[in-house]
């Protein structure tokens, strides 16, 4: 199984296609990337981690942040990555991140026939 690494941040809507690809998928483990307000209000129907960055700071500043949550905690050679929700500077931050851990990653959506890779 892979783990899951998800953006649970800002958008319309997006907390609950995020919530569907954690609830329908088999992962091994669930991570989120969230802010603190996603910390206090976002509830998974499994086991989920959260990774809370500060979303008002720089781009490298992020990057690190998740790099040194997520050390340690995937297996395997690569990680599912969901990012509906969230800014093109939280992806950023993250992609980079899994990259520079030495994962190769494969993104995830719920479409309209469940989750498919994309």
């Amino acid at each position: 199984m892979t783990c899951l690494i998800a953006c649970l941040s800002t958008g319309k809507g997006t907390w609950g296609h995020v919530s569907r690809v954690i609830k329908d998928g088999e992962w091994e483990k669930v991570i989120l990337i969230t802010n603190d307000f996603g910390k206090e209000n976002f509830t998974a129907e499994k086991p989920a981690e959260m990774i809370v960055i500060n979303d008002r700071q720089g781009l490298e500043e992020i990057r690190d942040e998740i790099k040194k949550q997520l050390n340690g905690k995937l297996t395997g050679t690569e990680a599912a990555l969901n990012i509906v929700s969230g800014t093109g500077k939280e992806h950023t931050a993250l992609i980079s991140a899994v990259l520079q851990l030495g994962f190769g990653i494969r993104f995830v959506a719920l479409t309209k026939d469940g989750i498919k890779e994309i």
